[in-house]
């Protein structure tokens, strides 16, 4: 079969690239994903998003895992991410957050030309149908639907008079002219029509309503084993049940900062030693493949609750959230609606951090209305509610790579947290002010007995970080776009050194933003969608 654009991956840029190619009757797109369609219940309700991430068992998740981290104990890393069509937006919190525009203006000081903010926000507004309208802020009209939460918990009012009474002030709107504060998420969500509550994944958004359209055809679980190549021409993929498409212009990679650098590594372009190491023929020596992997590293604590208008897995816990699902197949309205990760706090670790004068906080809480425990993989009957805390812009750089030379393989993934002593300062430092938050006033209605209480000191709470954080599922920067030797693309996506292919997902970025990064990876897509075809 031969089409005009191939794309592999349909998670949030596949998604986005597979609609906004297609909208061009001239050409024809076909979208490879390994997962299933992402219509399904579990996808649609937002609660449900506990039954999807631990991976336990691996529904609509990859349930990758990381190399031994030295600076966790040793412990492998679980790495959740998305495997149905909407990838990670199928199974993720929702939550709607950009980050500081000064991390678009960096990543253009960095070689990422036309991707500074003033830039971006176009392709932000264009994506966006925000429930609040148009402002210059936000889109009105785009395709991803995006609106307030509509009934959060009492606990996380009460979580956000706590931020307050620790200086951290109220902000109504994490995407408007300030970022720092504390409030709630706006969530990626329907908010009227017939789909009310349900979740807008990116596939929600963009390519199922595109999927009736002749010129676009889209394979769900089916797997590219490997691009092909002429020389240093992409001409289509193999997939692994041994059929082969062929591309008239362009192979698009959009698997994310996993899936893309390993797919070019099973092609053979990429880091010499790499390539060797695993018998694969170098077809294109690129020294950055797999480099530069930037995540969030996260620290969590939760306690056991006093009050019952919270999560729990237990007889009551559960009769309430069969009676909440029950009102949410009714009305779209409820806890099931709940993205559970309901509040949030940007802020700064200390006073003055980058000089600059930009109001830019280095760090982020989540919020939930449960107890989360090692990703759901650890379940606690009790009624309860968590927090969570990251540094956003780590320090510490990890790799991708092959374990071996066979397409169903995972990669090898090595996060490398904390690595760079800063992160562990910095994350201690959040902890701090996330412990003092917890411990306020207005939450003690609702606090019970804190899971994993240690003495305090600075010796108890590093070992505690160290053998309980993780991911909070935001890797990036696999694929850099940039000018330099170790850039694997141009700012358009196009590999280096090769023609016919391009990459388009969360891999490109140069630095990690300052937020989650669904929203952000949409927006990329967008631009980079509008742009092919166009001169380079």
């Amino acid at each position: 079969m031969e089409f005009d654009y191939i794309i592999c991956g349909g998670g949030s840029a596949g998604s986005v690239m597979a609609a906004r190619l297609s909208e061009n009757p001239g050409v024809t797109v076909c979208l490879i994903e390994a997962g299933g369609t992402g219509r399904d219940l579990l996808v649609r309700a937002p609660a449900l998003v506990a039954a999807m991430v631990s991976g336990r068992p691996p529904i609509h998740n990859w349930a990758f895992r990381t190399a031994p981290q030295p600076g966790l104990d040793g412990r492998r890393g679980f790495q959740p991410r998305g495997k149905a069509l909407g990838g990670s937006s199928a199974i993720n919190a929702m939550l709607y957050v950009r980050g500081h525009p000064a991390d678009y203006d960096e990543w253009a000081e960095l070689g990422a030309d036309g991707w500074d903010w003033q830039s971006v926000l176009p392709w932000f507004l264009r994506a966006e149908g925000n429930a609040r309208g148009a402002s210059a802020f936000h889109g009105a009209h785009g395709p991803l639907q995006v609106g307030d939460q509509q009934h959060p918990r009492a606990i996380t009012r009460a979580w956000l008079q706590a931020c307050a009474e620790n200086q951290i002030p109220p902000n109504d709107d994490f995407n408007g002219p300030r970022q720092a504060g504390s409030g709630l998420y706006q969530v990626t969500q329907f908010h009227d029509g017939p789909r009310r509550g349900e979740r807008c994944s990116a596939a929600a958004a963009y390519v199922h309503p595109a999927m009736s359209r002749p010129n676009l055809t889209v394979l769900t679980r089916a797997r590219v084993a490997r691009i092909t190549l002429e020389g240093k021409r992409a001409t289509g993929v193999l997939l692994t049940n041994g059929k082969a498409l062929r591309a008239r212009s362009e192979v698009v990679l959009c698997a994310g900062a996993f899936g893309s650098p390993q797919l070019l590594l099973l092609s053979g372009i990429g880091p010499e030693d790499e390539l060797r190491a695993h018998g694969v023929p170098v077809a294109h020596a690129l020294p950055g493949v797999g480099q530069n992997l930037q995540d969030h590293l996260d620290y969590t604590i939760s306690y056991r609750s006093l009050r019952r208008d919270v999560v729990g897995l237990n007889p009551r816990g559960l009769m309430r959230m069969l009676k909440a699902g029950l009102r949410w197949r009714r009305t779209g309205e409820g806890l099931f609606a709940s993205p559970m990760a309901e509040g949030g706090a940007f802020l700064s670790s200390r006073p003055g951090l980058d000089g600059s004068g930009l109001d830019r906080p280095d760090l982020q809480f989540h919020f939930v209305i449960g107890i989360v425990d090692d990703h759901m993989r650890r379940l606690h009957a009790a009624d309860g509610y968590s927090c969570h805390v990251c540094v956003l812009r780590p320090a510490s750089r990890g790799s991708v790579g092959l374990l071996d030379a066979r397409p169903e393989s995972p990669p090898r993934i090595d996060p490398a947290f904390l690595s760079d002593p800063a992160d562990l300062s910095a994350l201690m430092a959040g902890a701090r002010i996330m412990e003092r938050v917890m411990e306020a006033p207005p939450l003690a209605p609702w606090r019970g007995g804190r899971l994993y209480p240690h003495d305090g000191s600075d010796a108890a709470l590093e070992a505690d970080i160290r053998a309980r954080a993780d991911t909070i599922y935001h890797p990036v920067g696999t694929c850099r776009m940039g000018r330099d030797d170790m850039a694997v693309t141009d700012p358009e996506g196009r590999v280096h050194g090769m023609t016919g292919l391009r990459v388009a997902d969360a891999s490109l970025m140069p630095r990690l933003i300052g937020g989650n990064t669904n929203a952000p990876t949409i927006m990329m897509a967008e631009r980079i969608a509008a742009g092919i075809g166009t001169p380079g």
